[in-house]
C-alpha cells in the first residue's frame, strides 16, 4: 500500500523515503490534502513514462548529429559571409 505523507514531513524525511523507495516501497506527497508527488523506483515505472521527442534546441542538436556533412556547410557559410558585402541603406528624402 501507498503511505501518504505531508509535504513538510516528506521534506524533513527526504533522504529516508530515497532509501525506502529504492527498497520498493512507494510514497505519496500530498499538498494541503490532496496527492501532488509520486515517490516510486524508476525501474519499477520507467516502462509507463512515454519516450519524449527532444525540442526546441535539443530537437535542433539531435537533428545536426546526423548530418555527415556538417563541417563543410559551416565553412561554405563561413565562406559566404566573408565575401558578402553590406549594401547602401536606401535614401528616404
Amino acid at each position: 500500500m501507498t503511505e501518504g505523507l505531508g509535504v513538510a514531513e516528506a521534506k524533513r524525511r527526504f533522504s529516508e523515503l530515497v532509501n525506502r523507495v529504492g527498497a520498493g516501497e512507494r510514497f505519496l506527497i500530498l499538498r494541503r490534502g490532496k496527492p501532488a508527488v509520486a515517490l516510486v523506483s524508476p525501474s519499477a515505472d520507467a516502462a509507463r513514462v512515454p519516450a519524449q521527442r527532444p525540442i526546441g534546441l535539443a530537437a535542433v542538436a539531435g537533428a545536426l548529429a546526423d548530418w555527415d556533412d556538417l563541417d563543410g556547410f559551416v565553412h561554405e557559410v563561413y565562406a559566404a559571409r566573408e565575401e558578402s558585402r553590406d549594401r547602401q541603406p536606401p535614401e528616404l528624402g
